[in-house]
Formats: structure tokens, sequence, C-alpha cells
């Protein structure tokens, strides 16, 4: 599957972003995935933009867009850290980390690195709760 979202994801290059997915591999998109994929557009240029919105493997309503993960691959990151790097695409999405957006996880890469490693990470399931009541009765 990975496989098959990178050769989309080559193929949209050409309009330099990718096809968002969600949990269960489909397109989607609702207006908080709009315009965190315009933003970015805008403030990064990307060659590459893959944005997955990963709300559904969490204790949210079904439809919310509150858990998100992105792979930013922008000249503009060459000779940055990768906290200047998330710092950037943290300022880009300011309204919407200050808002509906609960949580981001990023990868912010130069062209070069995501030659190396082109695939979006993947989370780790949600376990819901909080870590102080975890495991107690």
């Amino acid at each position: 599957m990975l496989r098959a979202q990178l050769a989309r994801c080559m193929v949209s290059m050409a309009t330099r972003a990718c096809v968002s997915q969600d949990g269960a591999g489909s397109a989607a998109g609702g207006p908080v995935e709009a315009a965190i994929r315009a933003k970015l557009e805008q403030a990064l240029s990307p060659e590459v933009l893959e944005l997955r919105n990963e709300s559904g493997g969490h204790a949210v309503p079904a439809g919310s867009e509150t858990h998100f993960r992105v792979a930013v691959v922008s000249s503009r990151f060459e000779g940055m850290s990768p906290l200047q790097r998330h710092r950037l695409v943290h300022a880009a999405l300011s309204e919407e980390l200050a808002g509906p957006v609960h949580a981001l996880a990023i990868q912010a890469k130069t062209p070069a690195q995501w030659r190396e490693n082109p695939q979006l990470d993947t989370s780790p399931p949600c376990l819901g709760g909080s870590k102080k009541t975890r495991g107690t009765s």
C-alpha cells in the first residue's frame, strides 16, 4: 500500500501535493485538511506534501479533523535543523494548531533526504485516556 501511495505521490509531484489518506486508505478531505494543505503550499512551496488525517484512530467523533501527520519536502529546509523546520510548519499552521488541530506529527525533509527515505511514517495506535489513569482501576 505504501508503494502505491508513493507512486501516486511521485505522479502528483507535478501538482506538488499527494493524495491525503484516511485510516482506511480512501481519499479524504475536510475544511481543516484543505486549510492545512493550502497554507503549507503557500508557505513552503513543497516538492512533496503528503497529508494524512489520523483522527479516526483516536477517541474523537467520526469525521473529526483533529489529528494529522504530514510529510513536507521543501528546499526551504536546506541548512535548517529539525527544530527550525518544525517551527516553520508551526508558524504556517498557527491558526489550526490554536483551534481544531490537537496533534500534528511532522516529517520535514529536504529533497535529498526524501529521496533516501520517501515514505510517510505511521503513528502508533492511540491508547486513549490519560497516562495518569492508564493501568489503574
